[in-house]
């Protein structure tokens, strides 16, 4: 039968353990720069901006195909989709979202603000489009 002073070490080193995951979740898991919407953007509008991406969905495939770009952090983008479906269009990590009709052009324009790589992709169809890469 183990002491009290065995049950309370043990009960101590699960509760230092415990405190650690909760630490880790917080520090690495809220912000894993590839799908969470915790970086700030601000929006830009209809204003002009550093670059355009002009993305078309049919059948399911995205033209131009998925890739990863780079640009500058601080850059202004403009990113309009226009799919064959309906669907979400969603940048993960700026919290960016747009409504897709079938046949109709959507838009989301924001300031790149946080280094990071940041999916963009449609939510239903689960299609990734590109890889931003801020840096």
């Amino acid at each position: 039968m183990p002491s009290k002073r065995d049950v309370w070490y043990r009960a101590i080193a699960v509760a230092v353990v415990v405190l650690a995951a909760v630490v880790a979740i917080v520090l690495v898991g809220g912000g894993d720069k590839g799908g969470t919407d915790a970086a700030p953007a601000a929006d830009v509008g209809a204003g002009p901006v550093d670059r355009e991406f002009t993305i078309t969905i049919a059948n399911r495939a995205a033209t131009p195909p998925t890739s990863r770009v780079e640009i500058p952090v601080g850059s202004t983008i403009r990113i309009t989709v226009t799919s064959d479906v309906a669907d979400e269009l969603h940048v993960h990590g700026y919290d960016r979202k747009a409504t897709l009709a079938p046949g109709v052009p959507a838009s989301v324009a924001f300031r790149a603000g946080t280094a990071g790589l940041f999916e963009v992709e449609t939510h239903v169809g689960g299609l990734v489009l590109m890889q931003l890469v801020v840096r």
